[in-house]
């Protein structure tokens, strides 16, 4: 079952690196590429959002708010302080990584319920001070970031940026596998599945868990940075959306927060059904009412996620070795006993 599951991860990760590779040349125009670059940002955030959610089983919907403050970050040091862009993208994730060790601190003291409400108040409070910082942020009006290639054609600037993206998931995901196999990682998942026994036992359970926001909200801040050098235009209303951090659990939840593709599947799913939807819907709320419909229709079937779903799936119509492996030895030992009896 191990070489199978192995072999399988490793066509998965295939399967997806010849995705990112050949989507660019498939995408039959402009805006269906840079739809393709959105569900990519969504992929790296929902796979950030998993190294807590996952790992921890501490479910924050502030992580929205965290690759906000990557972007405003990136776009304050290129237009305010004159860094290049992407000298600007590193200085800010390292900026917001900084940030993340007084802001885990004060939300990670709290579980459960509670540390939602925290995360939703961080949301908030970050909302206010940057749509009412206007002489420095740009407020309602937004904050215009310039482009990082001012020479590209907008497609090849799409098409630049899917490659950027592409990259900053390979190691998101590459990071993710290796926490996960770590003995830093079973520490993680020993909080998630018991906390109190997991302190009991030695874990520095603050400790991993803080490092582990920080790790987070790292990756979250450089999606969030390339994000306002590939969109170029800021705007606090929607970079601090409660939604937008709502979507990201959903994405994880929906895939499959053990799995370390699954945060990449569900937002694969929900990035195309919210770019549909706003195609379809767009002018009206009905785009948010199709997109829960959907996710809640899904959640209620596949609980555990769409690939755990497809797993079990495989699993039931796959023969059951372990029960004729039992089998055998059963009958072996038979024999064996009706070999000593007659002797």
């Amino acid at each position: 079952m191990r070489n199978v599951s192995r072999w399988g991860g490793l066509g998965a990760a295939v399967v997806l690196a010849a995705a990112l590779l050949l989507f660019p040349s498939l995408a039959p125009n402009p805006y269906i590429l840079s739809a393709g670059v959105v569900v990519l940002n969504y992929a790296v955030l929902a796979t950030s959002w998993n190294f807590v959610g996952g790992l921890t089983g501490y479910i924050s919907l502030g992580h929205g708010a965290l690759a906000g403050l990557g972007g405003y970050a990136t776009g304050l040091l290129v237009t305010r302080a004159g860094l290049g862009s992407f000298v600007a993208l590193f200085v800010a994730a390292a900026l917001i990584g900084l940030l993340a060790v007084p802001l885990g601190m004060a939300a990670l003291r709290v579980r459960g319920a509670s540390f939602v409400i925290v995360s939703i108040a961080i949301v908030l409070i970050l909302l206010l001070v940057f749509q009412s910082w206007a002489s420095f942020t740009g407020g309602s009006h937004g904050l215009v970031v310039p482009r990082p290639f001012p020479g590209l054609s907008r497609p090849e600037h799409h098409r630049a940026f899917w490659f950027l993206y592409a990259g900053l998931l390979a190691l998101a995901l590459l990071a993710w596998w290796l926490v996960d196999r770590s003995r830093f990682g079973l520490g993680l998942k020993a909080i998630r599945e018991d906390e109190d026994k997991a302190e009991a036992l030695g874990t520095p359970t603050f400790a991993y868990k803080l490092i582990v926001f920080v790790v987070s909200a790292v990756f979250t801040a450089l999606a969030g940075g390339l994000y306002a050098l590939w969109f170029g235009d800021l705007d606090p209303v929607f970079q601090f959306s409660i939604l937008s951090g709502s979507y990201l659990v959903l994405m994880a939840l929906l895939g499959g927060v053990r799995n370390l593709f699954g945060p990449v599947v569900g937002a694969i799913v929900v990035g195309v059904a919210l770019e549909y939807f706003k195609v379809s819907f767009g002018d009206t709320q009905l785009h948010l009412v199709a997109t829960g419909l959907l996710l809640g229709l899904v959640v209620l079937f596949m609980p555990d996620g769409v690939l755990p779903a497809i797993g079990a799936l495989v699993r039931r119509f796959r023969p059951d070795d372990s029960a004729t492996i039992r089998e055998v030895t059963a009958a072996e030992l038979r024999e064996l006993s009706k070999a000593g009896e007659s002797r």
